[in-house]
């Protein structure tokens, strides 16, 4: 594992605080990390951490009384430094950076000097106030000790043993091999590096770490140390004893050895007091005679027009989105989105050529991250390349926000493609409130653990203030993706009903996390279904060419039920199962031929999507075998689009049918399924919804007919009962549906995610 600051160095995306001057001398800073690089101010801790990231010549090494796997998820954080090596376990292990490749022969020295377990815990077995720690340990077994006073004691009974016995804070005690110590591990690495001895400075806090100072580096003791260590290096010529504590400690040391820190360089800051990252700009760029003009988004619907929502008070922001047509220099540009209506909005453009959108966003994130997110792990493809470039963007997405925002800014982070955005933001404005919201699904750790950076995108996402999904289900399974990767407790939950199916579906379940705190930092975790545009819907549906176009779609099928499926060409959707589950129905019920239609509406994905194209093919050939085996010269049994739709045409179609037949194999949510209640309701209709219970909508909109798109007689069964449910039960189920679809449209979705981003009330946060 690598951790993001790495690549961060690689990348240089971010203007360190602090620089050292380039002819400073090699330094190999050995630290211990409990107390020392991870203790101090927070302001000291970050301003050590940029200065080794913004100076190559440092070398990092962590040395720890921790076991191995208990350092790991130190190298998720983006925050934190990633060291090149690791010297776990009191010295008993020394690892590569990476935390878990050993560095060999000095590894397998140290196993070679091991006893074992068993004869330690076998001498000890009935030793009073004794009790073993519970906690990751290799060649090396860890206690607690009630009586400091009985060291000696276990050191008698331990004897025959080739062991030594370490006591530090008068209450953790460690058996470890003969000869095995912070110092001696220290020592042999050094060496084997090849590193000369007044190139190393140690750092550490407690009795655990005084062989560290007995090697005869320079060393500094930080601030609030353990007395009995402040006492037993004061005498050493080479050791600093620090006032400050922690990374502040570390810090005056540097100064000591006379490596000069250069002055603070405050990050800019902007004045936006909401700053929106998406990959989309609030309007569409065309180019027409060389001259790049700009248009409203052609759809009332989704999730722009909402967000655009949220500055119409003139509330000072910035809407951070790339854009392909610019000057070539790699500069930020900034246009005014609309003067009239959102006065204090200013659209922060960030400069990709069309190859990085190609290869960042159509290619790898639909390629490696889509196929996960979606539980099709076996169709996911990773390469380290393509992931360093996703590093790269998200990194100039992530300065650009920092640029933007004012001191204290909420900064709304969008989807799965700037997953990594937290993290260099986080580095770069510590002092901004962060929301992330996941517009798709979010698998459970078993999944989403296949990505081979998943540590990374976990601890970027693990630098959010809140972080909000749609469906509590999704809440649950980050908790589980990050609880593998990280030491995370659960601070509070909430019951899930009466909002959310809590059971009788797939993803339904009773109880969600709603404060979690990973480390140091506490991370709050909402549910936020997004609603859909009901006035716009509304609106469309009281325009009289709108109600003729109704009309004259009813007429046409008059002959036949009309079954509506609306969905974009995706293998996640679940195509060819629907298209199987159809046939399925008109063999088991013959009586049904000529007297109903399946009108399959499949919009094409964007342009250079080749992962589609199979899928295509399949759907095409599915078509045509049903139409080939049941439809007459009056009847065609499926009629299908492979075209996009305006959306006042869905919202048509959506009025006009008896029947929609929303079946994804996986899905985020689904606002189809809300847009089509809406306009049943809107014009009086009675048309049921059969759902798959896959879709986050599932847990959502009570009522709904729930099917399972994997059970292909299940899905026929279902749409047959949907087909001859009785006139009062579908009336019944649409006023039921567009009761709950009707209160959270939204708007309400936008004003409850901000409300809850921007308070640390919890009472705001079960209001939602």
């Amino acid at each position: 594992m690598i951790g993001a600051t790495s690549y961060l160095q690689k990348l240089g995306a971010c203007a360190p605080i602090h620089t050292l001057p380039r002819a400073v001398i090699i330094l190999l800073l050995a630290t211990d990390l409990d107390g020392t690089f991870l203790g101090g101010r927070q302001a000291d801790r970050l301003t050590l951490y940029r200065t080794i990231r913004a100076t190559p010549d440092i070398r990092l090494v962590f040395v720890t009384g921790r076991g191995a796997e208990s350092v790991l998820p130190l190298l998720a954080d983006p925050l934190i430094p990633d060291p090149e090596f690791i010297i776990a376990d009191v010295g008993a292990t020394v690892l590569h950076g990476d935390g878990r490749t050993p560095v060999t022969p000095l590894q397998w020295e140290l196993s070679e000097r091991w006893t074992g377990t068993e004869p330690i815990l076998q001498a000890l077995l009935d030793f009073p106030g004794l009790v073993r720690q519970q906690v990751p340990q290799e060649r090396r077994c860890s206690f607690f000790l009630d009586d400091a006073s009985h060291a000696d004691e276990i050191r008698d009974r331990l004897a025959h043993l080739d062991v030594d016995v370490l006591l530090s804070a008068e209450r953790y005690l460690d058996v470890l091999p003969r000869g095995v110590s912070k110092g001696d591990t220290l020592t042999r690495l050094v060496s084997y590096l090849g590193v000369r001895a007044d190139e190393v400075l140690v750092a550490g806090d407690t009795m655990n770490d005084l062989s560290l100072y007995e090697t005869g580096y320079r060393g500094v003791v930080v601030g609030q140390a353990e007395s009995s260590l402040v006492a037993a290096t004061r005498d050493r010529e080479h050791v600093h004893i620090a006032s400050s504590p922690g990374a502040g400690g570390i810090l005056e040391a540097i100064d000591h050895s006379g490596l000069t820190i250069a002055p603070q360089v405050e990050s800019p800051a902007g004045d936006a007091q909401l700053v929106v990252v998406y990959h989309r700009l609030p309007y569409e760029e065309t180019i027409r005679n060389g001259v790049v003009s700009r248009q409203r988004h052609t759809s009332p619907n989704g999730i722009v027009p909402t967000l655009l929502g949220c500055f119409e008070e003139g509330r000072h922001g910035s809407w951070v989105a790339w854009t392909t047509h610019h000057d070539g220099s790699g500069a930020t540009s900034h246009d005014l989105v609309d003067e009239e209506h959102y006065a204090n909005l200013v659209a922060a453009k960030v400069p990709l050529t069309d190859s990085d959108v190609q290869r960042f966003y159509k290619k790898f994130s639909k390629e490696a991250f889509w196929p996960v997110i979606f539980s099709f792990v076996d169709r996911a493809r990773f390469v380290e390349a393509d992931w360093l470039h996703f590093l790269e963007i998200n990194a100039r997405f992530a300065e650009t926000a920092a640029a933007e925002a004012d001191y204290g800014a909420l900064v709304w982070i969008h989807d799965y493609n700037l997953w990594m955005v937290p993290a260099f933001l986080r580095q770069l404005r510590p002092d901004v409130r962060i929301g992330f919201f996941h517009h798709t699904s979010f698998p459970p750790a078993d999944v989403f653990n296949v990505i081979p950076w998943a540590g990374q995108i976990v601890g970027s996402l693990a630098q959010c203030d809140y972080i909000g999904f749609h469906i509590p289900r999704y809440a649950a399974n980050f908790l589980d993706v990050l609880r593998s990767h990280t030491p995370t407790e659960v601070l509070e939950t909430m019951q899930c009903a009466p909002r959310f199916r809590v059971h009788g579906g797939a993803l339904a379940i009773p109880r969600m996390p709603s404060l979690v705190r990973s480390g140091d930092r506490t991370i709050r975790l909402g549910a936020h279904p997004v609603g859909v545009n009901v006035r716009a819907i509304r609106r469309i549906l009281a325009d009289s060419h709108r109600l003729e176009q109704i009309k004259v779609i009813r007429e046409r099928f008059q002959r036949t039920k009309l079954v509506l499926s609306v969905e974009r060409l995706d293998y996640v959707k679940g195509p060819l199962q629907k298209l199987e589950a159809f046939e399925r129905m008109l063999d088991a019920h013959p009586e049904l031929r000529e007297q109903v239609t399946l009108l399959m509406v499949t919009t094409p994905p964007a342009p250079g999507m080749e992962v589609y194209e199979e899928v295509r093919e399949a759907v095409d050939q599915v078509v045509g075998r049903i139409n080939g085996r049941f439809g007459t010269l009056d009847w065609t049994p499926v009629h299908y689009l492979f075209r996009s739709l305006p959306f006042e045409e869905v919202v048509a179609y959506s009025a006009a049918a008896d029947v929609a037949w929303i079946t994804p194999l996986r899905d985020g949510l689904n606002l189809v399924a809300k847009e089509f209640i809406v306009a049943q309701h809107t014009t009086e209709g009675n048309g049921v919804l059969v759902l798959s219970e896959f879709a986050g909508a599932a847990v959502e909109m009570h009522g709904a007919m729930l099917t399972n798109p994997y059970d292909v007689e299940g899905m026929a069964r279902h749409l047959y009962d949907a087909l001859v449910l009785p006139e009062g039960a579908r009336a019944l189920h649409v006023r039921r549906l567009a009761a709950i679809v009707e209160q959270s449209d939204v708007d309400a979705w936008s004003r409850e995610f901000l409300a809850a981003m921007a308070s640390d009330d919890r009472s705001v946060l079960a209001a939602v």
